[in-house]
């Protein structure tokens, strides 16, 4: 089994998107101050069009050509729906490749773009990074990997921890708060499980155990003598897989009650979406399992709204490209003459963005509204809905 490229589940991972609802909003009516510093952003026109590059993975792989295209649909539904604001909205194809995608940067810049959009993944965002910061620009990746947060990089992608603090403080609250991790050997799999790992010290939950496996059917059939022997000693109420619906999942649903670890006696979470495809919600052994979503009202008019304008269903990452545009459109509608600054990024009432609310903390990860929900009888069934606003500050 191959698993992707770490890049957003979110939206998978997807808006009352009348005219006046459809432009996202910053939380606030003042511009923000400027910090000094790193992620300053360049002096812009207050009277001129915010100058915004776009890099997509297109011109290469047909799989990375339809999220291209995908993520290109959407900054332009975003890009019209603006009110009040003048965009220079251009598009520069990478390849999914980091030389080409720091190229592409690089001329990017050279064209005036005072902020960048994406690139997608981890690879590319890290080859772009440097490009933009020796020239000021801060860069809105559509990766969700921390591994390249930080700096002049804030990401748009749905980040584990974010999804792993929701769940378990949830979880806690229902006293289902003694949690053990089961997570693949993988890149993906390690970060998942530290973004666990913190997100507990966050949340009233404890981690009561871990156990992995090595990414291959074989690997998951050795692990599970192991994963049950570790969830019956450690005393966990709770268990959390990392793996999706396109990985170990399936697998696991059907095996693990098998070996004495079912539903009935444990309360399994996802760290990412259950619901999609809608088949992983028929699985038995998924049954009264939870997982976090964005806002599914918002997210659901998002894609009825892309599938009529361009006769197909979006994939999951289209509602990035919608958000990275609207928050730069209302970035630049508090004007200044610097309002691509990390000050005004990581502003902390934040955003309301496609699939919900969102902002992006200091260290240049996000945190976004999730609600939680159920499969209920092979349906989702929401338990707690995503918030609508931020309260408190951010980090």
């Amino acid at each position: 089994m191959r698993r992707p490229p770490l890049v957003s589940p979110v939206l998978t991972r997807r808006g009352l998107l009348s005219s006046a609802a459809a432009t996202v909003f910053v939380a606030g009516c003042e511009a923000p101050a400027v910090l000094p510093g790193v992620g300053t952003g360049p002096e812009t026109d207050p009277s001129g069009p915010a100058r915004v590059a776009l890099l997509v993975p297109g011109g290469g792989e047909s799989d990375r050509q339809t999220l291209a295209r995908n993520l290109e649909n959407a900054a332009r539904m975003a890009r019209a729906d603006l009110q009040g604001v003048e965009m220079d909205l251009r598009v520069y194809q990478t390849g999914g490749e980091p030389q080409r995608a720091a190229s592409e940067a690089s001329r990017a810049i050279s064209d005036g773009a005072q902020i960048i959009l994406g690139p997608l993944f981890a690879d590319a965002t890290r080859a772009v990074a440097p490009v933009a910061a020796e020239a000021g620009v801060n860069v809105l990746s559509f990766s969700n990997n921390p591994d390249v947060a930080g700096g002049n990089v804030f990401l748009l992608g749905a980040m584990f921890e974010n999804t792993a603090t929701r769940l378990l403080g949830y979880a806690a609250g229902q006293g289902r708060g003694s949690v053990m991790i089961v997570s693949e050997q993988s890149e993906a799999g390690r970060i998942a499980e530290q973004a666990i790992q913190r997100a507990a010290t966050r949340t009233g939950a404890t981690i009561a155990g871990t156990q992995s496996y090595a990414f291959s059917q074989q690997g998951i059939v050795d692990a599970l003598p192991q994963i049950s022997s570790t969830a019956r000693n450690s005393g966990a109420d709770s268990i959390i897989f990392t793996a999706g619906s396109e990985g170990a999942l399936p697998l696991l649903a059907e095996l693990l009650p098998q070996n004495s670890i079912s539903n009935e006696d444990y309360q399994f979470m996802g760290l990412t979406r259950w619901d999609i495809p809608p088949a992983t919600m028929e699985l038995s052994g998924l049954q009264g399992g939870w997982f976090a979503l964005p806002d599914p009202r918002l997210n659901e008019q998002f894609e009825r709204r892309y599938e009529a304008a361009h006769g197909s269903r979006p994939n999951p990452v289209a509602a990035l490209g919608y958000d990275g545009v609207a928050a730069v459109g209302a970035l630049a509608r508090l004007g200044g003459s610097a309002p691509f600054s990390a000050q005004a990024i990581t502003q902390q009432s934040g955003f309301a963005g496609v699939a919900g609310v969102f902002r992006f903390r200091r260290d240049g990860t996000n945190e976004r509204g999730l609600a939680v929900a159920e499969i209920r009888d092979e349906r989702r069934e929401i338990l707690s809905p995503a918030p609508r606003s931020f309260v408190g500050g951010g980090s």
